[in-house]
């Protein structure tokens, strides 16, 4: 059953209980990568693996996105600043133990291709703070296998 979580804004990624950025580079440019993240929304199921639907809301002011093992999220996009940021705060989600999510995705120019910094800020009950600190390697994992295939992926589709 989804709950309501606290509402948060950017600057979460700063006081967060549970901050947990990893970091990786792509080949492409910085204006495709943040097009990938931000317009193109429907495709992260192709190179997100954990992800399997995506779907922008109110007229691209929010997302509905469904994970593999059941989680959903209802979300509100907080920050999309072309070629620099894409942030974005769940307002409803049925993951136990959440009370406060906010993603935040920096990209920097890194010679010619973009240096991309994934920021995940939670709070939660104390089991889901366990839980995430342990995941922490499975979730490195899991955005640097993304953030390769996302690579290749616009690699494959930009001229």
């Amino acid at each position: 059953m989804p709950h309501r979580l606290r509402t948060v804004g950017r600057e979460f990624t700063d006081s967060a209980p549970i901050r947990l950025v990893f970091a990786a580079e792509v080949s492409a440019s910085v204006d495709v990568v943040y097009r990938a993240l931000a317009e193109d929304v429907a495709s992260w199921p192709s190179w997100f693996t954990a992800v399997t639907s995506a779907t922008p809301t109110d007229a691209g002011a929010g997302r509905e996105v469904r994970l593999r093992g059941g989680v959903r999220f209802r979300e509100t996009i907080v920050a999309a600043e072309p070629g620099t940021c894409y942030a974005y705060r769940v307002d409803e989600s049925n993951a136990p133990g959440l009370r406060a999510l906010l993603e935040e995705w920096r990209l920097t120019p890194e010679g010619s291709g973009t240096r991309v910094q994934w920021t995940f800020a939670a709070d939660g009950t104390g089991l889901f703070r366990l839980v995430l600190s342990l995941g922490r390697a499975g979730l490195g994992r899991s955005f640097r296998g993304a953030v390769r295939r996302l690579d290749a992926r616009l690699a494959a589709t930009t001229p």
